[in-house]
């Protein structure tokens, strides 16, 4: 491998390296002592699909775009999903807007490798590949696409996305990911003549090779006039293109997310075979494969070459095996595997607006220039370099910049293409036979464009089968606590639908004994609670009966309230439902909501009280029923208990402790009433799900809640 290519490539793959072991370093923000915790240990082969207990639950990520701009109003009865042709039921619906990429020293860097690919399997981060097309990009447009380039990252790439870089040298196992996209800069800054398509001299020794071996401009070998250029321009493409699939069969492992490539390139020929290459040259004969012969040091039959013939041994083998390639074809593999992995394209041609293809007087082979292309010629290869382009990107649903001078501009409508998207999911009625399974993805709004994944592939009843014996080895210990983790963790599942109102209701014991239930409520945003609310809340045993009943008023401009439901007579350990009646205004229709509550034997509570504090609530504490906050905000979850210690710490999703400090108190309220609390702020957190675990002595409560953009 040459010297300036091995550098260059060589550089992507350490820069990346070089940036986990910065913010592994000294002097490390909570955030990313936060992320350490999440680190997995390093993998040596490629990550692969892993199966859910739930194997037919699908993930869809929906673009909606009408006259070229992204929707952002539209409602879950609006959308259609069908599975080869049959009509799903949609049971997840979020709109998902990347956040604002920030400063570069905020983002927080993944610490190893393997904890970038664990940060990469986030539904809510968006996942980036640059691949830089060495051989098919002149060096001055590798020069003109920086500054542009740059920028477009900077813009693109939010607070919580990842990015990778690649090259056709490169193996796709060696693409790291991070946040920051000051690495890249860097060396897109020190390497701007990255590009090698018009270079003046040969910097790969096989390249080399073959321009030696078929010189032009000989007497006797006259018949081999352009051979090495066409051998150069077609290894180089089918490097290109190779790597190109490398890239989407990992990119397929990693995630099922949809996964942006954004291509800068020139664009290719698509070579197809070519018989003439294979023609027989005077000075070579007719191509063939490995000769044999006799090994003079052992004897014994071999098929490598005495060491004086080796090079032209090579030469013919390549000229073989490159007349016979269909770059064509395997464009149109690249093109379905790109779908079955849900991977766009988003092609750049970094040359702008370009008149000629080929250069005038090409340098790069030895002996005297070839004769300048035609001009009819030079112009059906520039217009199928950039129908390739434009190819790749509407096969794939991306968006391709070709034949522009406004290269800014067009990394601008790239920008604006992935800022936001709808996150559907449904459970798939399809069978479990380890086929694609193809998705269309409708909605109902006339001139509404929509680009979805195409399909996916189903697991197998066999794997299935086997990740639930894995599931049944696992100790009763580590099954209980995945189970407590999943319960915490269901509630959010509901946050995706709007309703008029959401009720959390906690159960708990007062001192003295006596049992006790509060309710809070939340108002939705719709038109009806303008005006405020008056809400009527009862408790009723099993039987119908009211057992205990008050009444709230929610004053215009706030929307959630909480109340204590105090019986009469004593409660006893059993299963109760809260019923609450809400009226807007005389005018509204009522809402009628029922929520049921466990009163546990003394002192177990169940449920929990969220409380939250920030801007949307002017800076004071409001009590929630929702449980999707911002990082912006402060959170507090309280939990009837008893006197004793008291603890709380913060885990991921997984039930995995994060180093992010959860203060834990115990206090009194006027009804006597005494409660576990954590506080916690939220501005550390990326976005995603997150559980606290408050403990009081053998007792210990999961409160499970969900950062949003």
């Amino acid at each position: 491998m040459p010297r300036l290519r091995l550098q260059f490539s060589a550089l992507v793959a350490a820069a990346f390296a070089v940036s986990y072991v910065a913010a592994s370093g000294f002097g490390r923000t909570a955030q990313q002592t936060q992320q350490t915790q999440q680190a997995q240990p390093a993998q040596a082969n490629v990550p692969q699909p892993t199966f859910r207990t739930e194997a037919n639950y699908v993930r869809v990520d929906v673009y909606p775009t009408k006259d070229g701009a992204p929707l952002a109003d539209l409602r879950q009865e609006e959308f259609e999903i069908l599975e080869g042709g049959v009509p799903q039921t949609i049971e997840q619906f979020e709109r998902v807007v990347v956040r604002a990429a920030g400063p570069q020293e905020t983002r927080v860097e993944p610490n190893s490798v393997a904890e970038s690919r664990s940060m990469a399997e986030s539904s809510r981060a968006r996942l980036f590949v640059l691949f830089l097309d060495t051989y098919h990009v002149d060096v001055a447009a590798s020069h003109n696409i920086r500054r542009p380039l740059v920028e477009a990252l900077d813009r693109v790439i939010g607070q919580d996305d990842l990015v990778g870089v690649m090259t056709p040298e490169m193996s796709a196992r060696d693409v790291t990911f991070a946040r920051k996209t000051t690495t890249i800069d860097g060396f897109l800054t020190r390497y701007w003549h990255w590009g090698e398509r018009d270079r003046m001299t040969l910097q790969d020794p096989e390249d080399q090779d073959y321009g030696l071996c078929y010189p032009t401009a000989s007497d006797r070998c006259s018949d081999q006039n352009g051979i090495a250029a066409e051998m150069i321009d077609r290894r180089h493409e089918k490097r290109s293109l190779d790597a190109l699939q490398d890239l989407v069969r990992f990119l397929r492992g990693v995630r099922e997310e949809r996964k942006a490539i954004l291509a800068i390139s020139n664009g290719w020929l698509l070579y197809r075979p070519n018989h003439q290459l294979m023609r027989p040259l005077n000075c070579h004969g007719v191509p063939s494969g490995p000769p044999v012969s006799i090994d003079p040091r052992t004897g014994k039959l071999t098929s490598k070459p005495p060491e004086a013939t080796l090079a032209h041994a090579t030469c013919e083998t390549d000229r073989l095996m490159l007349a016979q390639i269909d770059d064509e074809r395997q464009f149109r593999e690249v093109l379905d595997e790109a779908n079955r992995a849900n991977a766009s394209f988003y092609p750049v041609d970094p040359r702008g607006l370009a008149v000629f293809d080929t250069p005038i007087m090409r340098m790069d082979v030895p002996g005297a220039p070839p004769p300048m292309t035609p001009l009819a010629v030079d112009r059906a290869m520039l217009t199928g370099r950039l129908t390739s382009l434009r190819t790749l990107a509407e096969a794939t649903d991306g968006l391709a910049i070709v034949d522009s001078n406004d290269l800014s501009g067009g990394l601008r409508r790239v920008v604006a293409d992935l800022s936001s998207y709808y996150l559907l999911g449904y459970y798939s009625n399809g069978r479990l036979d380890g086929k694609f399974h193809s998705i269309t993805v409708r909605v109902k709004r006339p001139g509404v464009n929509v680009r979805a994944r195409r399909g996916y592939l189903a697991a197998t009843s066999m794997a299935v089968a086997t990740a639930a014996r894995t599931e049944t080895a696992t100790s009763p210990a580590v099954m209980a606590e995945t189970a407590a983790i999943g319960a915490a963790l269901a509630p959010l599942g509901a946050l995706a639908r709007d309703v008029p109102i959401r009720l959390q209701a906690v159960s708990g014991w007062k001192p003295g004994n006596s049992g006790a239930v509060w309710m809070v409520g939340e108002l939705g945003a719709g038109d009806e609670w303008k005006s405020g609310a008056d809400a009527d809340v009862m408790l009723t045993s099993p039987g119908g009966a009211t057992v205990a009943s008050t009444h709230a008023r929610v004053d215009p401009g706030l929307r959630s309230f909480r109340v204590s439901l105090t019986p009469g007579e004593p409660l006893v350990p059993g299963e109760y439902t809260v019923r609450l009646r809400a009226r807007g205004g005389p005018s509204s229709t009522a809402t009628n909501e029922t929520v049921d509550v466990v009163l546990a034997a003394s002192p177990v509570a169940h449920g929990v009280v969220f409380v939250r504090r920030g801007p949307a609530t002017a800076n004071r504490e409001m009590p929630t029923a929702d449980l999707r906050f911002r990082r912006s905000e402060q959170l507090r979850v309280e939990v009837p208990a008893p006197e004793g210690a008291a603890t709380a710490r913060l885990l991921d999703r997984t039930g995995k402790a994060l180093a992010i400090p959860v203060t834990a108190a115990m206090r009194e309220e006027s009804d006597g009433s005494r409660w576990l609390t954590g506080q916690l702020a939220l501005a550390p957190l990326a976005p995603g799900d997150y559980i606290i675990e408050l403990a009081n002595g053998p007792m210990r409560t999961l409160a499970a809640f969900r950062i949003q953009n």
